[in-house]
């Protein structure tokens, strides 16, 4: 049973990370354990970039985007000889144990080094929800509330001067950001990496709300499904009306997470710790039917992230 482990954040930063952290200092304090800090993740890790965490280390954080342990990526973590080096450094600090809090490539960082006998658990953090296994994660809901709010406010605006706003969103390669706050935005088209739309299907869509008297059309895109700047001007040349551009950008990523986020966060921390005093390893917190339970990473990584097909078909008929 791991008495002293170490806690990383790793990858894109989301909120809640912070909320997570709190949750597995106080939960492993709670036990006798004594839990490290490992600064800017796994290349902290390498230069043994440690501090000890205390009840006061993560007092007023619960509310707070961001990670206070910061993060980044290491590219000399991503060689043998720079995952030996922090090995090295956690025999070196006594570490008995580690928590990572990311993403597919934290976890995938995270089972190398459970490979070489280092008890590892992970908890899924990134404002994607693009882990397989976990029906959300750490962020998602954050961020899906701060897209809304911003198509609440785009609205206004494109009601007011009878525009069509084009608005992209975060998803390179997965679009449940865009599916979800496409369809509690009322979008009129929602464009997923995962299915390709035609432009004249979108058109069609504009132009059959335009019949019935609608004055104004939110798209929504995902930065992955196409060129956002083209698929605007496309829709302009074809339908004649002012049609403008929002690209988002990393406003969806900060800001203070939800009650959600943070008792996912708080439920999945306090889980994690509890995994490694039962002596477990290589697995990954999880959120199923509303239950916190964990699945081995190799799960995790063999699964794929699907969109949900019933919301997405919703979307298109709430849209008419």
């Amino acid at each position: 049973m791991a008495q002293k482990i170490g806690l990383l954040t790793s990858g894109g930063d989301a909120p809640g990370m912070n909320a997570a952290i709190r949750a597995v200092v106080r939960k492993g304090i709670y036990h006798g354990m004594e839990i490290i800090g490992v600064r800017r993740g796994y290349a902290g890790l390498i230069q043994g970039d440690f501090q000890k965490m205390d009840l006061g280390s993560v007092a007023d954080i619960i509310q707070r985007g961001g990670t206070i342990l910061q993060t980044s990526r290491s590219d000399e973590f991503l060689t043998e000889q720079g995952r030996q080096k922090a090995l090295e450094q956690m025999h070196k600090a006594g570490l008995e144990g580690l928590i990572v809090i990311g993403g597919d490539g934290t976890f995938r960082g995270g089972w190398e080094l459970s490979k070489k006998g280092m008890p590892v658990i992970g908890i899924p953090g990134t404002i994607d929800n693009d882990i397989p296994g976990t029906d959300s994660t750490i962020g998602f809901d954050t961020v899906v509330n701060t897209v809304v709010n911003c198509i609440n406010n785009i609205r206004d605006t494109a009601t007011s001067h009878e525009r069509v706003f084009v608005i992209e969103v975060m998803g390179r390669e997965s679009g449940q950001i865009a599916l979800a706050a496409g369809l509690a935005g009322g979008a009129e088209s929602i464009l997923l990496p995962e299915i390709p739309l035609e432009i004249n299907d979108i058109v069609a869509n504009i132009r059959r709300g335009m019949t019935r008297g609608k004055r104004h059309s939110i798209i929504i895109v995902a930065e992955g499904a196409g060129d956002a700047k083209q698929i605007t001007e496309q829709i302009r040349k074809k339908l004649g009306i002012d049609t403008r551009l929002s690209i988002l950008g990393y406003i969806q990523r900060g800001g203070s997470p939800t009650a959600q986020d943070r008792l996912l966060a708080s439920r999945m921390g306090a889980e994690a710790v509890q995994l490694l005093l039962d002596g477990e390893s290589g697995r990954m917190v999880a959120l199923q039917k509303d239950r916190i339970t964990s699945i081995p990473w190799e799960e995790v990584f063999s699964g794929q992230k699907t969109i949900r097909m019933d919301d997405y078909r919703l979307a298109g008929i709430l849209s008419i």
